[in-house]
């Protein structure tokens, strides 16, 4: 489950980090062809739960703990999946001796049967020359038929005894992925921010054990008027400056621009009315920037989104949001 979750960017030991922008002023006069908007840094709040029903054995982070794509969180207690483990790997073996035997019993059909049609061969030889009765010939051309029919018959329990193993090893291959879903692995780098349960508790299939912000899609969420959420590109370049940094600015790119309008009145009549249907457009901070500075990430600040507007012209950023070249960096 993915909910929305309040983060804020905060940055420290800027002067080491490529690819942010220093401020020269507020930035609050834009030239045309750029849109600003009020939001606040946000990322997806995913909680780990358990496939299945058991007991909360362990739990390997605390909250506010760092964790990375895979890393086990959480473990269910799996002594009674293990013992049926246990007993389906027993009936691996049983289902794998019975093929055996059905193996030994085709063997044993097929030299019967090879038996049966020499000895009918030897018949009709003597049955042309005269020296046997059809009597006999029709006894050996009928065991020769009963070989034939238990050599089936044994061919088909072996095919039988080998798919029972099959079951047996899907059994307990389902037994074994019941055990792996038993630990609680990490779906994304983040940060824990609440654990919901502890040690001992049992819970069911889907509860949850700890809530985690993901911090693999940090983004900032502003608002633009129709005249200007139109023009407005998925990859646009933007910007992001926080309340308590107004003085650093954040590269962004624009993912997202809903496709409908918020805030939008119930009966549109005027000018003035169509011009407060608001657009909500999604200001994406790069993934590696945000790895960069995993550990100074927080909670609660807002700040002002800054994005081009497709037009004629481009305008450059203004002083207030300009790049500076990587060597002034350093």
């Amino acid at each position: 489950m993915r909910k929305k979750t309040i983060l804020a960017l905060v940055l420290v030991v800027l002067a080491a980090g490529a690819g942010l922008v220093t401020l020269s002023g507020g930035g609050s006069d834009l030239p045309d062809g750029l849109a600003s908007g009020n939001g606040r840094i946000e990322a997806a709040q995913v909680d780990v739960a358990t496939k299945i029903a058991g007991r909360l054995s362990e739990v390997f982070v605390a909250e506010g703990d760092l964790v990375q794509p895979g890393q086990e969180l959480a473990r269910i207690d799996t002594a009674q999946l293990n013992a049926q483990l246990m007993r389906a790997q027993a009936d691996i073996a049983s289902a794998e001796s019975q093929v055996a035997a059905a193996k030994a019993q085709v063997e044993e059909a097929r030299a019967r049967l090879i038996l049966a049609e020499k000895e009918l061969a030897r018949a009709e030889s003597l049955v042309d020359q005269g020296h046997t009765s059809a009597e006999v010939y029709d006894t050996r051309l009928s065991a020769t038929a009963v070989a034939r029919a238990n050599l089936a018959a044994a061919e088909a329990n072996q095919i039988s005894a080998e798919r029972a193993v099959d079951a047996a090893r899907a059994a307990a291959q389902e037994v074994q992925s019941t055990i792996d879903d038993a630990v609680l692995n990490a779906p994304a780098v983040g940060r824990v921010l609440y654990q919901l349960a502890e040690p001992g508790e049992v819970l069911g299939s889907g509860g949850k054990v700890l809530t985690l912000v993901d911090l693999s899609d940090v983004y900032m969420e502003i608002f633009l008027p129709s005249s200007q959420a139109h023009r407005v590109g998925i990859g646009t370049e933007a910007r992001v400056v926080l309340d308590i940094l107004d003085d650093i600015a954040i590269p962004a790119t624009v993912s997202f621009v809903s496709p409908e309008s918020q805030f939008t009145p119930k009966e549109v009549e005027t000018r003035e009315e169509r011009d407060k249907l608001m657009f909500r457009v999604k200001l994406r901070i790069p993934q590696a920037l945000v790895m960069d500075y995993v550990e100074q990430v927080k909670t609660g600040i807002r700040g002002v989104g800054y994005v081009r507007l497709a037009g004629e012209t481009q305008p450059d950023w203004p002083d207030a949001l300009q790049a500076l070249p990587p060597q002034a960096l350093n």
